[in-house]
């Protein structure tokens, strides 16, 4: 099993020709709402990649908690850690231009109330096959996982978005690192990828780079290094393509394949991703990946 320790928003999706500027009003041409949330988006992405997963969250009494809810359970999410909370659930308003690209506020909501892992998260993490966690939730909540992940032996996923100064006691559970580029600039001080990858091996384990167009970046402190090509496509929206990787990273890690092939399977799931719209709307089932990578 996999557990995913993490956030659930309510994507509110604008679709424009160019995202506005500061104090510009523009035109969009769509509105939609999605489930999402990068704790949600990992967990259905998982379970669309063949995984068995489990959610470890919260949501609100209002009726974006409950269709978050049951988008979860769709993709066949086991959502009895997924709590209800009175008061909103989190939103995240997202702008989407016609070249793909995306920009997103995140207000929390009911994530905010997660301030650590309860009892029942605690079991479930300890039994997981892999841990997966992001930054939407409060960062002592996010450690707390993290170490109980670290105490079980379990291998520890760490999205680090929105990127944002890692603590110590964060970063020493973690067995894998996934940023993308900007991130793993943030974290580091580093620009370029290469010289980032090596930043990050002095803080964790393992790191993987994703770098959108260009594929991924992988290398551990054993001096393994790997440079993954991404499948080229056209994008519509990449809003989930960085949670599909990660998703579809863990499930094939789980499974006992070797890190190259992973990230093959990652990397073509992601690509299945940014050709459509949305985010937990986007995540391919696992015939879909293995026929791309086929």
């Amino acid at each position: 099993m996999i557990s995913v320790f993490g956030s659930a928003n309510m994507d509110l999706v604008a679709f424009v020709s160019q995202a506005p500027k500061r104090g510009e009003t523009v035109t969009g041409h769509r509105f939609r709402t999605v489930p999402g949330g990068k704790g949600a988006n990992q967990a259905i992405a998982a379970a669309r990649a063949g995984g068995e997963v489990k959610f470890l969250g919260a949501v609100g009494d209002d009726a974006f908690g409950t269709e978050m809810r049951a988008t979860l359970e769709q993709a066949g999410v086991d959502v009895h850690g997924l709590r209800q909370v009175p008061g909103p659930s989190g939103i995240a308003h997202i702008v989407v231009d016609d070249e793909g690209g995306n920009s997103i506020i995140i207000v929390a909501g009911a994530n905010g109330t997660v301030t650590g892992p309860s009892g029942e998260d605690l079991a479930a993490i300890a039994s997981s096959r892999a841990l997966l966690l992001q930054l939407e939730l409060p960062m002592s909540a996010v450690a707390a996982a993290a170490q109980a992940g670290r105490v079980a032996g379990v291998p520890v996923y760490l999205t680090p978005a929105p990127a944002r100064p890692l603590p110590a006691e964060l970063l020493e559970a973690v067995t894998t690192l996934v940023p993308n580029e900007h991130e793993a600039a943030a974290i580091t001080g580093v620009t370029g990828a290469d010289g980032a990858l090596e930043a990050l091996l002095e803080l964790v384990e393992e790191a993987v780079i994703t770098l959108g167009s260009e594929g991924a970046l992988y290398g551990s402190r054993s001096g393994e290094r790997l440079r993954v090509p991404a499948v080229k496509v056209n994008a519509v929206d990449t809003t989930a393509a960085g949670d599909t990787f990660v998703g579809a990273l863990a499930v094939a890690r789980a499974e006992g394949h070797g890190m190259a092939d992973a990230l093959a399977f990652a990397s073509a799931a992601a690509a299945l991703s940014v050709q459509r719209e949305g985010a937990s709307t986007s995540m391919p089932t696992r015939l879909e990946i293995e026929d791309a990578l086929s």
